[in-house]
């Protein structure tokens, strides 16, 4: 899921998850696939009925045959929440089966460990009415999610409300996962093009310049021991010791990368 939200940045994706019910309150997702539509908004005819029949058929020849059990796609950039297209989608979803789930990923604001990423299914309007809690609650062990303000604003715990994730890794998956984006030997000996390489140390320099002044002038004025006084501000000395090492690093490995060049082409 992340690397289809990645790939469709800035534009919104959406797939479909397969796996199966396991009891009452849990649902177990084994695989995903994606779908052929993008845009700012899935809405409800986005969702090619003759593409997901022929990729089921597929999947069950190739011994697959889990059913679909909820929908996912991705905001890049601004959080976990459903809008009002995809409270629609999702309604959908639940008139095909009541216990379909809606997953939202975020590919920009999730880092390597910790992924941005929340379930949702919709309330039932007449169960809001009548004034009863669509969900029943058994245990609130390792279940409390504070919701973000943003998605409280979307109608979370209003049109829909939020389900808890657990995530199953073995120690091969893990090791799999942590290898996904993991840099390749080979990229250090990568040379860079020496116009574009010209013109970022060019740029570096002038940096270079500027931190200079600016730690110069914070010297001048006494104030470089005062922690108080720098709160908040940008510290020149440890800018300039970070910038200066990368562009040694930078060239060194420019340098090397060229005569093992010349000497082995």
């Amino acid at each position: 899921m992340l690397k289809h939200g990645r790939a469709g940045v800035p534009m919104e994706v959406m797939g479909l998850m397969l796996g199966q019910f396991i009891d009452d309150y849990t649902i177990r997702v084994i695989d995903v696939f994606a779908m052929p539509q993008s845009g700012t908004g899935v809405s409800v005819e986005a969702v090619d009925p003759v593409f997901q029949t022929k990729m089921l058929d597929m999947l069950k020849q190739v011994g697959r045959p889990e059913m679909v059990v909820g929908w996912y796609h991705s905001h890049p950039g601004f959080g976990c929440w459903l809008s009002g297209v995809d409270v629609n989608t999702q309604q959908s979803f639940e008139q095909l089966n009541n216990r379909a789930v809606a997953v939202v990923v975020d590919p920009i604001q999730s880092v390597k460990g910790k992924v941005v990423i929340d379930a949702f299914r919709c309330i039932n309007p007449s169960a809001v009415v009548l004034g009863q809690e669509p969900r029943q609650t058994t245990s609130n062990v390792g279940h409390l999610n504070k919701p973000s303000i943003q998605a409280l604003i979307h109608g979370l715990n209003r049109h829909y409300y939020s389900m808890a994730i657990s995530y199953r890794k073995n120690e091969l998956e893990q090791k799999m996962l942590l290898n996904v984006h993991k840099s390749e030997w080979a990229a250090g000996l990568k040379v860079k093009d020496w116009d574009k390489h010209e013109k970022s140390l060019e740029e570096l320099l002038q940096a270079f310049k500027d931190l200079s002044a600016g730690y110069e002038k914070l010297i001048r004025s006494g104030k470089d021991t005062d922690e108080v006084a720098n709160v908040g501000k940008l510290n020149s000395k440890n800018h300039l010791e970070m910038e200066i090492t990368n562009t040694m690093n930078t060239c060194v490995n420019q340098m090397l990368g060229t005569m093992l060049d010349a000497v082995i082409f």
